[in-house]
């Protein structure tokens, strides 16, 4: 059985990596500018596939590893997978995101980035993408494949049929110095 703990409601958000609980960052404006610019993409396509949402915690064991308790800036749930369960439970739901978008900040360890990636993809997750505003990159990973998109792509994944996004809109005005 995996282990679980309680996790501590506080600001900023604690997740549980590798065994040991992480407080995220309290984001700074350009943080804060690309989370909503994701959120809002993100929910104009959802429509009624799904809910996307800022900061929502997941608790779920990964294959073949333990459990984790992460929170995207962005994360992204079918419809048919919320419909599955009791409304409370969708409160924290108890599996990965069906897509985890990660906006990076230059506090970030590098070694924990690459551990929530492949405890999400692990649990499940079709689609994890992380945002880096200094690099003004972008990198989607699946269980196959890395792609980076730079200001000049478009922005468009499988896991996300019909979505897409101009990643120089996306950067436009964002400052991370």
């Amino acid at each position: 059985m995996a282990l679980r703990i309680e996790i501590p409601e506080v600001k900023p958000a604690l997740e549980f990596i590798d065994g040991r609980l992480v407080q995220k960052v309290s984001p700074r404006r350009a943080h804060a500018q690309l989370q909503a610019r994701w959120l809002l993409a993100l929910r104009t396509w959802a429509g009624d596939r799904g809910e996307a949402l800022a900061e929502w915690r997941f608790s779920f064991a990964r294959s073949g590893a333990g459990w984790s308790s992460l929170v995207p800036d962005v994360g992204f749930v079918r419809r048919e997978l919320l419909d599955a369960i009791p409304a409370a439970e969708a409160e924290e739901p108890q599996f990965a995101p069906d897509v985890a978008v990660e906006i990076l900040s230059p506090s970030d360890r590098r070694g924990d980035v690459e551990w929530k990636i492949a405890a999400y993809l692990a649990g499940g997750t079709a689609l994890v993408v992380t945002v880096d505003p200094r690099a003004q990159q972008v990198l989607a990973y699946d269980r196959v494949a890395t792609t980076a998109f730079v200001p000049g792509d478009t922005f468009a994944h499988a896991a996300l049929p019909g979505f897409s996004l101009d990643v120089a809109d996306l950067f436009n005005g964002v400052f991370s110095g």
